[in-house]
């Protein structure tokens, strides 16, 4: 194995073959075949990652996140452990929308552990989302949110 090919946890589930070099999957991660993932990122142990999520370089996913059909995520994001991210503003057993909302996260945002982030919404460039809180609407770039729902305490200076 060349040192630039992925890591895959031989406990892992992976059947995407969109993995960028240098790029580290943990055990009991499940990665479906139509999920994209740069280059250098790390998925941390007990993750899933469906059909339609693109996923950026340098981005980090610690344990037990799920990452649902329509999730954008760009270069040098951070998620936290356990972050939800829903993709369907009004779930009903059995029935899937026909289009999923795109929530995306970009360049260099951080999500704090246990966050809950709803369907459709964007978070900006740089900003901070404090663990545990609810994002419910777009967070612009640069901004910390905290709170349910989360709400900007500040902004950080770019």
């Amino acid at each position: 194995m060349d040192k630039k090919d992925p890591m895959i946890h031989p406990l892992a589930d992976v059947k995407s073959h969109n993995i960028g070099i240098r790029t580290k999957i943990w055990q009991f991660s499940v990665i479906l075949p139509g999920a994209v993932i740069g280059e250098n990122c790390n998925i941390c142990f007990n993750c899933y990652i469906e059909n339609d999520v693109k996923i950026g370089d340098n981005v980090t996913v610690k344990n037990g996140v799920s990452l649902f059909d329509g999730l954008e995520i760009q270069d040098d994001v951070f998620i936290g452990p356990n972050v939800t991210f829903t993709n369907d503003k009004r779930p009903k057993s059995r029935t899937q929308p026909e289009v999923y909302p795109c929530t995306v996260l970009k360049r260099g945002a951080s999500i704090g552990g246990g966050a809950t982030i709803l369907p459709g919404v964007s978070i900006g460039m740089g900003a901070l989302v404090g663990a545990g809180s609810v994002v419910t609407r777009d967070v612009p770039d640069y901004a910390v949110v905290i709170g349910n729902p989360a709400k900007i305490a500040y902004f950080l200076s770019n």
